[in-house]
């Protein structure tokens, strides 16, 4: 069996950076990436939330900004948990592996 996706997408807000006691960090932020809806005739984004540690999630703190275009790898983690009111939820996560940026030199000014 293989957990394995790629996305290439824009970024829907500037990452958010965590720095954990242990010298961790952790780095997240979502990304749209659109796809043909043939019953609306028109791209539609698909949201992700991206997940990112250590090295990774400190060079996505410094570079990735709102909008920029981002190539993300890694694999689909859910976690699921009961709300205080008994409903069960999931949460859907691409924890990520690898990221590049995307574009040219404009996009990295204009994000």
């Amino acid at each position: 069996m293989i957990n394995s996706i790629v996305l290439v997408g824009r970024t829907g807000q500037d990452p958010e950076m965590k720095y954990f006691e242990s010298g961790k960090v952790k780095t997240t932020f979502s990304l749209a990436v659109n796809r043909w809806d043939n019953k609306e005739k028109k791209e539609v984004p698909d949201w992700f939330r991206i997940e990112l540690w250590d090295k990774n999630a400190e060079f996505a703190g410094e570079y990735v900004k709102k909008g920029r275009l981002v190539g993300i790898e890694g694999r689909l983690s859910v976690d699921k948990w009961t709300d205080r009111e008994g409903n069960e939820r999931d949460l859907f996560t691409i924890k990520a592996t690898k990221i590049r940026l995307l574009g040219g030199k404009g996009e990295a000014q204009a994000g």
